[in-house]
């Protein structure tokens, strides 16, 4: 990513975001809002937790080229190094902005994010990120990707599928794609997750 002059960020304003699991049927998704100094490297590390990865694998976030609104596939990387620089507020300035997080390389997991809104901190006492609202339980991590994933559910809900005594032992036989945990993910968070600064 070409480097240039960083905007001055505003103080005590929020980004709400949702974050899309791209081809999932249904999609799955997450709502969230988070201070809007947070740089991409730990915007990295939030989105392991809201989407509930495993961290094991590499990633990387892509941004639209200038003047490609309409040719949403052309993007540049923001390189690892700009990754620890770079905040939200530097790339993302008015709703409807977005970026793409891919995590895993192999599997090809790609995530849209879109910011939807920008809002004053609702109380000097509140901590974020936190988590609003979502839809379906994030895929297990290695299951392959997206084909990989709808064939995994296909196999734990037959048992007479040739995969599925495989599959219910690795994937665990409580497996539910319908659950999200909006309490859950914040009390990872904001009990014992780390520090919530956003230059942490």
């Amino acid at each position: 990513m070409a480097k240039g002059r960083k905007m001055t960020v505003a103080p005590d304003l929020v980004y709400q975001l949702k974050v899309t699991l791209l081809h999932s049927q249904p999609p799955i998704w997450r709502r969230f809002q988070v201070e809007n100094a947070v740089t991409f490297e730990r915007m990295h590390r939030i989105l392991q937790v809201v989407m509930g990865w495993t961290d094991s694998h590499l990633h990387g976030f892509r941004i639209p080229q200038p003047g490609q609104r309409d040719a949403p596939r052309r993007f540049l990387p923001i390189e690892d190094a700009d990754e620890k620089n770079t905040r939200l507020a530097d790339l993302l300035h008015r709703p409807k902005a977005r970026v793409v997080y891919e995590y895993d390389f192999g599997d090809g997991w790609e995530h849209e994010i879109v910011l939807e809104d920008v809002v004053p901190r609702s109380s000097a006492t509140r901590r974020y990120p936190i988590v609003l609202s979502g839809q379906g339980a994030c895929p297990p991590d290695d299951v392959g990707g997206i084909s990989g994933y709808y064939h995994f559910l296909e196999a734990i809900k037959d048992p007479k599928h040739p995969d599925h005594e495989d599959m219910v032992e690795w994937g665990g036989e409580d497996f539910d794609p319908t659950r999200f945990d909006v309490q859950a993910v914040n009390r990872t968070f904001h009990g014992g997750w780390g520090p919530t600064r956003p230059d942490a």
